[in-house]
């Protein structure tokens, strides 16, 4: 279907990319992605990372999901996806990933290009993928476009990966960034201010929509009047579920019956929760936290429907599209103010921004959110705002006017 568009081909180059082995894997970046892909002909190498030893390392730990990699290929919604594997060592020759993921994907590249199916290279994330998408748009004597989506924040402040963002940011012919704080930081980083566009992810708001709370709850097995905390995302340290866990007991005391849902890809995406689950053991929350697993798109709607407050205490500056998506279904936010939380959780009406590592202000912030009588109407309005439409449009421009070709309106 996709060779019937008309417009100029896009090669997507993302290690972050759903499979059947992880299908909770950057889920955000094939939504957006496949948007793209109803109005412009389109294919995604997913590059795998890959080891020496590894099965034998993953034996001995016996971890049977660590480096669960994924297939060679599939086709994802009529769109086909390779998942070329990239060598990625642990340790200092995490330095060289840029290199060997655009060694892995040159192959698929080049037939691609070489077949007149390649005009532009889209990579999601600075290092190591807009990093290897440069070499191959040098290599191959295409267009580059990298987007900025959180993580970059933190890289730019290591001395070993700075050189290489700012390498890469410098080299591209577009970078789109998921907030202005992001565009600013390449800005800062030396790319020319009309080359740095800020164009973030949208949020499905026929899907994420508020459902019956009292048929949502019930499917959880959760009362009516029990008071209810969420977050969303993979359980990583990233993500911060250990920061709200860490607040629960005085919460507890002050919220009785209170539930604090975690809803991610857990395992499947590779993810182990033990260490989490044995955290909230051992303050004594066992039956307080529950892990919700593997949840689809189509599924996360239910338990947000089902809560009270969305809460993220993550520290990488991301969590953009998981806030828009709490709030299309009516949930006031509690955050982190790191990256383009300020710039998503906007006004006090949408919920509150907490400073980062500071426990004490992140319970009194829950407790308030609680406590609060919010308007989740007028939050779901705020995110109607949000919503795809235009944002694809604007995507799908920039790419045309790259390649000098039409995008389908």
């Amino acid at each position: 279907m996709a060779e019937l568009l008309k417009g100029p081909y896009i090669g997507v180059l993302s290690s972050l990319f759903p499979s059947s082995v992880q299908p909770g894997s950057g889920l955000f970046i094939r939504e957006r992605m496949f948007r793209v892909a109803r109005r412009l002909p389109l294919f995604v190498v997913a590059p795998t990372p890959w080891m020496p030893w590894q099965d034998a390392i993953k034996k001995y730990l016996d971890k049977p999901r660590f480096c669960p990699g994924a297939p060679e290929y599939e086709e994802q919604q009529g769109i086909p996806v390779w998942y070329p594997r990239f060598l990625s060592v642990p340790g200092v020759l995490r330095r060289c990933d840029g290199r060997t993921m655009a060694m892995a994907a040159y192959r698929r590249f080049a037939a691609m290009r070489h077949a007149g199916r390649l005009d532009v290279i889209d990579a999601h994330f600075v290092w190591p993928d807009g990093y290897a998408a440069v070499l191959l748009g040098r290599k191959l004597g295409v267009p580059v476009t990298i987007t900025l989506r959180g993580a970059e924040a933190r890289q730019a402040q290591s001395q070993r990966l700075a050189p290489k963002l700012r390498e890469a940011l410098m080299s591209a012919t577009k970078v789109f960034a998921m907030g202005e704080s992001l565009r600013q930081l390449a800005i800062g980083m030396g790319v020319p201010d009309e080359r740095a566009e800020t164009i973030s992810d949208g949020v499905d708001v026929e899907n994420f929509r508020p459902r019956d709370r009292g048929e949502a709850r019930a499917a959880l097995g959760l009362t009516p009047e029990v008071p209810v905390l969420i977050s969303a995302g993979w359980p990583v340290d990233e993500k911060g579920c250990h920061r709200v866990i860490e607040v629960l007991p005085s919460l507890v005391r002050r919220w009785p019956g209170l539930v604090y849902l975690i809803a991610g890809a857990g395992a499947l995406a590779g993810h182990d929760d033990t260490a989490l689950k044995a955290h909230a053991v051992r303050l004594g929350l066992g039956g307080t936290v529950r892990f919700l697993d593997d949840l689809s798109l189509d599924e996360f709607p239910g338990p947000l429907s089902a809560a009270d407050v969305f809460v993220l205490a993550t520290h990488i500056g991301s969590g953009g599209n998981a806030f828009l998506e709490a709030m299309a279904c009516g949930l006031p936010v509690v955050t982190t103010e790191v990256g383009v939380s300020r710039e998503t959780v906007c006004r006090p009406e949408l919920g509150e921004l907490v400073p980062f590592g500071e426990p004490l202000v992140l319970e009194t912030a829950l407790d308030r959110a609680l406590s609060r009588p919010w308007d989740r109407a007028a939050i779901r309005r705020y995110a109607e705002t949000n919503s795809w439409d235009g944002r694809i449009g604007r995507l799908c421009r920039v790419f045309a006017e790259l390649t000098g070709r039409t995008a389908k309106e």
